[in-house]
């Protein structure tokens, strides 16, 4: 499912039209990736929760010739489902 896709169920379900059910849902979007940003993690309870990790600078092997890479350090964001959405997918 994509993201227009998710706007129209959700325009669907609590009767708005898809243009308000988009903003609904880009604000959603929007509040969490500024959380993160800000390294707040962020607790949908019963759903998940969003954590923003930091991987260390590291040494991999370059796959077609096997000398060795520096991979420089990263921000990335893990996702910890929650009980009742582990649940729900059995």
């Amino acid at each position: 499912m994509r993201k227009p896709e998710l706007a129209a169920l959700i325009a669907e379900k609590i009767d708005l039209n898809r243009d308000q059910a988009n903003r609904v849902l880009n604000s959603i979007l929007d509040e969490i990736t500024q959380a993160l940003g800000r390294k707040d993690s962020v607790t949908l309870v019963g759903f998940g929760t969003f954590v923003p990790r930091h991987r260390g600078a590291r040494t991999g092997k370059n796959p077609q010739t096997g000398e060795p890479v520096t991979i420089r350090a990263s921000n990335t964001v893990a996702f910890k489902p929650g009980k009742l959405f582990k649940d729900a997918l059995g």
